[in-house]
């Protein structure tokens, strides 16, 4: 399997599903009025040999798909002209809605330049909770901060580790909100009259190549969402520069080769480990792997990924102590192939999902993969539901695929 391979595997596989097809909500279940933007990246790392990257993308100026092109040593994007997602003087989020031109917008460059491709960068919603994370690792590896030192926020006290797990396991946003008071306490990021002056952790993405990861524009008080002056168009993440975060962030893979031999660690030994098993902990299996919906009518499954037995009840049900998820997921827990560390994003727009992906004894596949879209809850066709069925539905083959080239069969010999 070489990349190129893998690209075309990808955009054969996203083909398939028929995404221009996708029933809209807003349309009364019609299909959808523009093919949706999709922004796919894996990342295999076989047992022998280099590893194997792709990124591919889709939207309504490119149906058919485009190959990223990087540069050597899986560096930076060269060909795409990313525009930063934005939403209109009233908060809406005024580029996913049915009758927008993008033609008329007036759109702010995330990266890239104006003779490439343009692609408008999905808001990666809570998937931005990532980016906290490794922000408040580093704080901690600086001696800022502390994992289990105790931190007030909105009249509540926890741990550091505390609300992190909470904000990645479950998701929560309050929790989101405490560890962004954090940054602006230990001054990783500082805002004046005019806004923000000064921001350690996009720094720290820039320095480690990932510049379309950015945390911009949240508040003193932990604000970072669209009513913050943060959210959508402030906060920004492509799935390239996610798979490469991961890729840092994953013990398990080999030295990121874009990186200066200089350049220390992005987080501590301990700091990754942290992150890995809160990651591992993930309670909301219902994107890219879809085990939280079993059940549901219509359940259509995605990564063979095992759901942490820790949220499921007697009954088989999924409960995260804020969401039920209503199924008997039990059997299809059981049978799962892969442990799959990662965050997710959903709101009524959007969803997003990256991770790290690990064979469970005997599969042995091990790759990194995410994804932003625009597919948010307003196409799921079930609630709960976080996106349409196609997402999983193409997550389950992009597996197989990898299944097939990383654990190749052991023939006898003759």
């Amino acid at each position: 399997m070489t990349s190129a391979e893998l690209a075309a595997a990808l955009i054969l596989a996203i083909n398939a599903q028929n995404f221009g097809a996708t029933p809209d909500r807003l349309l009364d279940g019609a299909p959808t009025r523009h093919f949706p933007s999709i922004d796919l990246a894996v990342i295999a790392f076989p047992d022998q040999g280099e590893p194997v990257a792709a990124n591919v993308l889709f939207s309504r100026d490119f149906t058919g798909g485009l190959t990223a092109q990087v540069e050597p040593g899986f560096g930076r994007v060269t060909n795409v002209h990313y525009l930063a997602d934005q939403r209109d003087l009233q908060g809406n989020s005024v580029s996913w809605m049915p009758d927008t031109d993008w033609n008329t917008l007036s759109w702010k460059t995330l990266s890239g330049r104006n003779d490439q491709p343009r692609f408008v960068a999905p808001y990666p919603a809570s998937l931005i909770k990532l980016m906290v994370l490794v922000g408040v690792a580093r704080e901690i590896d600086a001696g800022r901060a502390a994992w289990n030192s105790p931190w007030t926020h909105a009249n509540e006290t926890r741990t550091l580790l505390d609300w992190a797990e909470s904000m990645i396991v479950v998701s929560s946003n309050s929790a989101t909100s405490a560890l962004v008071a954090l940054l602006h306490q230990t001054e990783a990021i500082l805002r004046g009259p005019a806004g923000e002056q000064f921001n350690r952790v996009n720094a720290a993405f820039a320095a480690y190549g990932l510049d379309t990861l950015r945390l911009t524009n949240t508040q003193p008080d932990g604000g970072w969402m669209n009513r913050d002056g943060a959210g959508l168009g402030e906060l920004q993440m492509t799935a390239w520069d996610t798979a490469r975060l991961l890729w840092l962030l994953d013990s398990d893979a080999p030295p990121a080769p874009w990186l200066a031999a200089e350049l220390p660690p992005l987080l501590s030994v301990p700091s990754r480990e942290h992150v890995r098993r809160l990651l591992e902990a993930q309670a909301l299996h219902e994107v890219l792997s879809s085990t939280a919906l079993a059940g549901v009518p219509g359940w259509q499954a995605g990564l063979p990924a095992q759901l942490p037995w820790r949220w499921i009840r007697a009954d088989g049900s999924v409960d995260t102590g804020g969401q039920r998820f209503p199924g008997d997921v039990r059997p299809v827990n059981a049978a799962a192939e892969v442990r799959f560390a990662h965050k997710t994003g959903t709101t009524e727009n959007f969803v997003s999902d990256a991770g790290i992906v690990t064979g469970l004894p005997p599969a042995r596949r091990h790759y990194l993969i995410a994804l932003t879209s625009n597919l948010g809850t307003r196409y799921a066709p079930t609630s709960p539901g976080a996106t349409t069925w196609r997402i999983p539905q193409l997550a389950a083959t992009i597996d197989r695929y990898l299944k097939d080239h990383l654990e190749p069969v052991q023939r006898p010999t003759q």
